[in-house]
C-alpha cells in the first residue's frame, strides 16, 4: 500500500534518535508485517504539517506512552510515564504537562502518581462534569533476569535498580502492588486522589460517551486473588456512571476463531461516532494479521460488540478522534521503515478508512508511537508521540508534537 505524501513545513530534524515485553517478542515487526492488508481504501484527504519539535522538558530520562486531551476551557493537558531510564525499569512515574497556548509551550513535568513499583501508560480526559481523569497500570516486568538479572542488560549490581526494588522488601506484598489504576482531579488538577482500580487497562485511557458514561476498553492484565485465568483471556468493556468513581463490567469483546486474546489482542481505544456507534480499535499480533489495527464496533452502546475485523491498516497502537465536522480520526504508529506515525480519515462512521497520511517519517526504531490527537479551535490538529533518539534499546525516549492541518 502506497503511502500518501503529504507537505511539511517543518524546520525540526529528528535528533539522532520494544514496546512491552510482556507482549512477548511479537513487537518485533518483519516483512510478513503487511500480510492481509486490503485494497481500495479512499484517498487520504490534503494535510500540512506546520511544526514538529521535542516538547520533553528531561532528555536524561525515557518518557513513554502519552497521551494528550483538550479541556472545555482550551487548556491541554499530556500525561506519560516519566522519571524512567529505559523501556524496562523500576522508576516509571506517572508525569503530566499542561499548555495554555495551543502547545506552543508547555510547564515543567509534574509528578501526578509515583508507586513503589513501574508506573507505565498514562491516558488522560476531562470529563463533561469537569473532572480529570488519568489512567496507568503497575508493573513488576522489571524483575525478570532479562533486566535485573544477568542475561542481557543485566542491572543486578545496580544500586538504583536494587534501591528501588527495596521500597517493598516482601516479593507477596510487592505482587499485590500491581493493578489497572486512574487517579481523579476535581479542582482542575491541583489535586488528585488516591488510586481507583478500572478493572482494565488500555494506554489511552477511557471515552465519553454522549449519555454521560464513561466507557473503558481494555484487558485484565495481572491475574490477582479475585481474577481467574478465563478473565485474563478476555477484551473487556467496563462502565463509570459516577464519573469515573467507580467501574463495572459491562461486556466482552468477543475474538475471532482461531485467536488467542491474551497473546494476539492488547491496547484498545474507543470512540462514539455521529451516528451513536461505539468504533474500539484493536493492536494485533495473530499470525493471520500480525502488526495490523483490528476493529470492532457497538451498536448498543457497548452491551454487545461485532467479531474484531482487519481494517487494512499496518500499525499499532490506535487512537480516536472525533472531529468537529464528525470525521473520525485514527493516529497510529507505523513501525516499518521509514518508521514514524501516520494518521487516516473516516468519513462514514469508522465503516472505511482513507489511505495515511505521514504525520512522521524520521524515526530511529520500532521504539516509536502511541500517537494521541486532540482538535484545536482554530480546526488544526496536535499529535504527540513518543520516540526513542537511537536505533537500539535506549536509555532515554523524547516526546515529540507534531500540529498539522487536514483539509
Amino acid at each position: 500500500m502506497k503511502n500518501t505524501a503529504i507537505k511539511n513545513t517543518s524546520t525540526e530534524h529528528a535528533p539522532e534518535l520494544t514496546r512491552r515485553c510482556w507482549l512477548g517478542q511479537s513487537a518485533v515487526l518483519g516483512s510478513g508485517f503487511l500480510f492481509g492488508l486490503q485494497s481500495g481504501n479512499a484517498a487520504a484527504p490534503k494535510a500540512t504539517i506546520q511544526e514538529i519539535k521535542i516538547i520533553s522538558k528531561q532528555p536524561e530520562f525515557y518518557n513513554g506512552w502519552p497521551t494528550v486531551a483538550r479541556r472545555k476551557n482550551g487548556q491541554l493537558l499530556v500525561t506519560w510515564s516519566g522519571g524512567r531510564v529505559g523501556h524496562i525499569c523500576p522508576f516509571g512515574r506517572v508525569e503530566m504537562m499542561t499548555s495554555i497556548d495551543d502547545g506552543k509551550t508547555w510547564t515543567w513535568p509534574r509528578v501526578l502518581l509515583d508507586t513503589n513499583i513501574d508506573d507505565r501508560d498514562a491516558g488522560v480526559l476531562e470529563t463533561v462534569k469537569g473532572t480529570l481523569i488519568v489512567t496507568t497500570f503497575t508493573s513488576l516486568e522489571y524483575q525478570k533476569d532479562h533486566y535485573f538479572g544477568a542475561e542481557k542488560w543485566g542491572h543486578k549490581d545496580d544500586p538504583a535498580w536494587i534501591a528501588a526494588h527495596a521500597r517493598i522488601p516482601d516479593d507477596k506484598k510487592r505482587e499485590a502492588q500491581l493493578g489497572e489504576w486512574a487517579i481523579r482531579s476535581t479542582d482542575g488538577g491541583l489535586s488528585w486522589s488516591k488510586p481507583l482500580a478500572t478493572i482494565v487497562n488500555s494506554p489511552h485511557g477511557p471515552t465519553q460517551l454522549a449519555d454521560g458514561r464513561l466507557l473503558y476498553v481494555g484487558k485484565r492484565l495481572w491475574k490477582g486473588s479475585t481474577v481467574t485465568t478465563s478473565e485474563m483471556q478476555k477484551m473487556s468493556v467496563v462502565e463509570s456512571t459516577d464519573d469515573g468513581k467507580t467501574w463495572k463490567w459491562l461486556a466482552d469483546i468477543p475474538s475471532r476463531p482461531g485467536d488467542t486474546v491474551n497473546r494476539d489482542y492488547h491496547e484498545l481505544h474507543a470512540v462514539e461516532a455521529a451516528d451513536g456507534s461505539i468504533i474500539t480499535q484493536i493492536r494485533n499480533h495473530n499470525k493471520a494479521n500480525s502488526g495490523e489495527t483490528l476493529q470492532t464496533e457497538s451498536s448498543d452502546g457497548g452491551k454487545t460488540w461485532s467479531v474484531p475485523h482487519s481494517i487494512g491498516v499496518s500499525g499499532f497502537p490506535s487512537f480516536l478522534t472525533r472531529l468537529k465536522d464528525d470525521r473520525l480520526l485514527m493516529t497510529y504508529g507505523y513501525r516499518l521503515k521509514p518508521y514514524g506515525n501516520q494518521a487516516r480519515v473516516s468519513e462514514d462512521n469508522g465503516k472505511t478508512w482513507s489511505e495515511p497520511i505521514i504525520i512522521s517519517d524520521d524515526g530511529a526504531s520500532t521504539d516509536i508511537g502511541y500517537p494521541s490527537t486532540v482538535q484545536l479551535e482554530d480546526g488544526s490538529l496536535l499529535t504527540i508521540w513518543y520516540e526513542a533518539p537511537k536505533a537500539k534499546e535506549s536509555l532515554n525516549a523524547v516526546l515529540r508534537q507534531a500540529h498539522w492541518t487536514l483539509s
